[in-house]
């Protein structure tokens, strides 16, 4: 329990820990937001690590002077297209067996949920995947799974990591600082959260209904 609270403390006060990390470890937080922006769109073991509200508050930073948005942006969308890239190829070379041996770990309903999508959107999953959390960490991987041609693969993953990453950042950068908004950053990002969120509320709602 103290390490989910921690963890929901971290989340919903990213705004005060990620500037305490950028004083304390400068250009470094680079590499910290590389890594957890790699391993969120890289390991399907990860999809509880932050994205958007993460973006988001990194952009508000860098309108705030404490991070750079040109050196920002392209090493977030680097860690986006590589995590992307390192899933497909962990789905493509062995992922029926990671399935089959991590059933505990890798949850079935995350596998079903994307597939779904995939059945409604095809190689654009990976595209509109980018905006919708746990399903932008499946996709690429069951693309690998299911033996999508990696150069289809590589083009969306590029544009959804330059939508992604430059649509949230910038935002951030341009609305984070308004005094409305910094004054209220925690419902901000629960606001954030909310709202990738509903999607794949939705999409359960209208499953339930279905199976009834």
């Amino acid at each position: 329990m103290d390490l989910l609270a921690t963890f929901i403390d971290i989340v919903l006060h990213l705004d005060t820990h990620l500037l305490a990390l950028t004083q304390e470890y400068g250009i470094w937080v680079y590499a910290i937001l590389f890594l957890i922006i790699f391993c969120e769109t890289g390991l399907v073991v990860a999809p509880f690590l932050p994205g958007d509200s993460l973006l988001f508050v990194a952009g508000a930073l860098c309108g705030m002077g404490a991070l750079q948005l040109e050196w920002l942006v392209p090493v977030l969308m680097l860690a986006a297209f590589g995590g992307d890239n390192t899933n497909y190829w962990i789905g493509r070379l062995i992922g029926m067996r990671l399935l089959r041996r991590s059933n505990r770990v890798i949850r079935q309903e995350h596998i079903d949920k994307t597939h779904a999508f995939y059945e409604k959107h095809g190689g654009k999953t990976i595209l509109f995947a980018r905006f919708l959390p746990i399903v932008r960490t499946f996709a690429p991987f069951i693309a690998g799974i299911g033996l999508m041609r990696y150069r289809l693969f590589v083009m969306y993953s590029a544009l959804g990591s330059l939508a992604w990453i430059g649509s949230l950042t910038v935002a951030g950068y341009l609305f984070g600082n308004i005094p409305f908004i910094k004054n209220n950053l925690t419902v901000m990002i629960l606001g954030i959260i909310v709202v990738s969120f509903l999607p794949a509320i939705r999409e359960f709602i209208r499953h339930r209904r279905q199976r009834a």
